[in-house]
């Protein structure tokens, strides 16, 4: 045994170097039965295969250029982390985009912008904008609801994002007055740490079923009763990342609370139908709308993304006719989003958010609806000019979801679905959730969301406008083809946004139902702080 331990503590550094490599070619040659490379070009080969793991990095750090890469650019993520750690967002020497390519849009600035009057509620808070609309007024719901930021959390569920990052989301929402959506994963505790939540249901019903899978109405109403920071209900139909598919919650992804909080058994899948269980076409699902909203007083809305219209058409034919239906809609784009999904769903079905949206919202506004329904935009929609066109194009709010994962951390590795997130966000790996510090997290979706609205504001009053809201669809314009370079959206989408009821923002800013548990202190020592 000594002659053995001599003999292997002889062997120098880079003989044992020598030695691995020569049982990984072994293994490559006489074992390997699945990768060829691996098989005819033994060690070597591993390198082709670490270089494709690495390859969304390599190309966002190494290759692309600032304005490339997909699905964020280099130039939109760097204001997204700028705006987060209160640093310095301005680019200097002119815009490095190409303003010829199609659908650049352009901002119609007057020659007279807004100027604030005296006692106006933006000279302190130069990032307050709450909703111009307010959910549930005109279906007369017992609990209206008017967002106190026109910019908020888009659905993801706990299971999809990890404990640490739904919290920080959380909290970050309550310094900014933001809604947090929850996904369809049901409420977590992690949703729970102060700001307004919009509670969303899906087809699996999580968090409010019965041990078949099917939707208990008691259950949605205990748990509405016991967690008064929910303050609307949204019935998901289908989402930008996987329209029309449902999906699998895999049984080693089940941990005892989530568990106990989508109400699903442990040890086996779960599934989640394409389908609701609840109705069967679009005159039950209003009835089972209402009865929603009758049952919990919260106002209720719709999440879908779009594709065929002739269903629009049918839904809206029925809300004119009974006057009633949901209180909001949310138009999700066919850009996608942190759920998986194949690729052939992911890249072609359902279409982008500004067809979408267009197309629906001119149904609504032929059966004269659209007064009455808050219109919620969601589709990489997380920049001041982009909000500004969705605003123009007929959008009340605004949900983020990518961009307030940037906001906390974010680095766009593209492993949303593999549970290896390398910043712990969309990752149930404790040792990965470690990095995540809530209190700077937090207090960084804050800055992202109020130094957004602040540079929306900008643009609204450079416009000659007091709020978002007031922007029409002829104040932008967009890049066509090379016979109409540019149009403004009121010719190429061939409506007139309906004007909405908007009198002043310390109207809102007084309204009864404002959510957000608005204290103007609180944003005033961010507004202090922000550089």
């Amino acid at each position: 045994m000594d002659q053995i331990l001599s003999f292997l503590i002889s062997i120098p550094w880079w003989g044992w170097i020598l030695l691995i490599l020569v049982i990984i070619a072994i293994n490559d040659v006489l074992f390997n039965r699945k990768h060829t490379i691996k098989h005819n070009f033994p060690v070597v080969g591993h390198l082709r295969y670490f270089l494709e793991s690495i390859g969304p990095e390599i190309r966002q750090y190494l290759v692309a250029n600032n304005r490339e890469e997909l699905p964020f650019n280099r130039r939109e993520r760097s204001w997204i982390y700028a705006s987060a750690k209160n640093e310095n967002n301005y680019e200097g020497f002119g815009t490095d985009q190409d303003m010829y390519s199609s659908h650049y849009i352009f901002v119609k600035n007057s020659i007279l912008p807004y100027k604030l009057p005296a006692g106006h509620p933006n000279q302190k808070n130069s990032g307050l904008i709450p909703c111009a609309k307010a959910m549930g007024t005109y279906n007369n719901r017992k609990r209206p609801f008017r967002p106190a930021s026109v910019i908020n959390v888009s659905a993801m569920s706990y299971g999809s994002l990890s404990a640490k990052a739904i919290e920080s989301l959380n909290e970050g929402c309550k310094l900014s007055g933001a809604y947090h959506n929850t996904g369809e994963g049901g409420l977590s505790p992690y949703h729970k740490k102060g700001a307004d939540v919009v509670f969303q249901i899906g087809t699996g019903y999580f968090g409010t079923r019965d041990e078949q899978g099917n939707f208990d109405m008691s259950k949605l109403v205990k748990l509405v009763q016991e967690n008064p920071q929910v303050r609307a209900i949204e019935l998901k139909l289908s989402q930008g990342a996987k329209p029309g598919k449902g999906g699998v919650l895999p049984a080693k992804k089940i941990s005892k609370e989530i568990s106990e909080i989508r109400g699903v058994p442990m040890g086996k899948d779960v599934l989640s139908p394409a389908y609701h269980s609840a109705f069967g076409n679009l005159e039950d699902m209003i009835t089972f709308l209402e009865e929603i909203a009758a049952a919990t007083g919260l106002p209720v809305g719709i999440k879908a993304a779009i594709g065929n219209l002739d269903d629009w058409h049918t839904l809206a034919g029925i809300m004119k006719s009974k006057n009633h239906g949901p209180d909001f809609i949310t138009i999700d784009g066919g850009e996608g989003g942190t759920g998986a999904a194949p690729p052939s769903f992911a890249d072609h079905v359902s279409v982008p958010w500004i067809y979408g949206f267009s197309d629906v919202y001119k149904i609504f506004q032929e059966y004269e609806l659209t007064e009455r329904v808050v219109f919620v935009a969601a589709g990489k929609l997380g920049f001041p000019a982009k909000a500004a066109m969705a605003f123009a194009l007929g959008a009340d709010c605004i949900n983020v979801g990518r961009e307030a994962m940037m906001s906390i951390g974010c680095i766009q590795a593209q492993s949303c679905h593999t549970n290896t997130c390398p910043t712990g966000i969309a990752t149930q790996n404790k040792w990965l959730q470690k990095g995540i510090d809530i209190a700077d997290k937090s207090m960084r979706t804050n800055f992202y969301f109020v130094k957004f609205r602040k540079e929306l504001l900008q643009i609204t009053h450079a416009c000659g406008h007091e709020h978002p809201a007031q922007f029409t669809t002829n104040d932008i314009e967009i890049n066509l083809s090379d016979k109409n370079l540019a149009n403004t959206l009121e010719s190429t989408f061939g409506y007139t946004k309906d004007k909405v009821n908007f009198q002043s923002v310390t109207e809102l800013v007084t309204c009864p139902h404002l959510g957000g548990n608005l204290d103007l202190k609180s944003l005033q020592i961010t507004e202090d702080a922000i550089h």
